[in-house]
């Protein structure tokens, strides 16, 4: 099976541009993180999952930067703007030399199968 998402509708120009300007402070602050650190992880407050994967970032002997947007009661809007710009539903989103590698779950998977080994390596080519 080759899960495929359907393209994102056509807009009007008003649409596009409200698209473009909603949190584009906090879209360009994580843009322009996850362009020049080699480990990001971005998350909120009271989510366990965004602690666990920090974890697992430092255990594996990875600095990492942090960006945090409220919690469960507050920062909702700007955290549904990353979530658009990146196409990821949910926190913590991981990224690893500028690629988008999923959450706690999906990092922990790398990590155990040698795939993160890799990817860093692939990132300091």
């Amino acid at each position: 099976m080759n899960p495929t998402r359907p393209p994102s509708p056509p807009t009007t120009p008003a649409v596009a541009l409200a698209q473009a300007s909603k949190h584009a402070d906090t879209v360009r602050e994580v843009a322009d993180t996850v362009g020049r650190e080699a480990f990001v992880v971005v998350g909120m407050g009271w989510n366990p999952s965004v602690g666990r994967a920090r974890r697992l970032l430092e255990a594996a002997g990875h600095r990492h930067a942090y960006l945090g947007y409220g919690n469960y009661l507050a920062g909702w809007r700007k955290r549904l703007a990353i979530k658009l710009w990146s196409g990821w539903p949910t926190f913590p989103q991981v990224f690893v030399h500028g690629r988008l590698v999923g959450g706690a779950s999906d990092l922990k998977l790398l990590i155990e199968s040698g795939e993160l080994a890799r990817l860093v390596a692939a990132g300091r080519a």
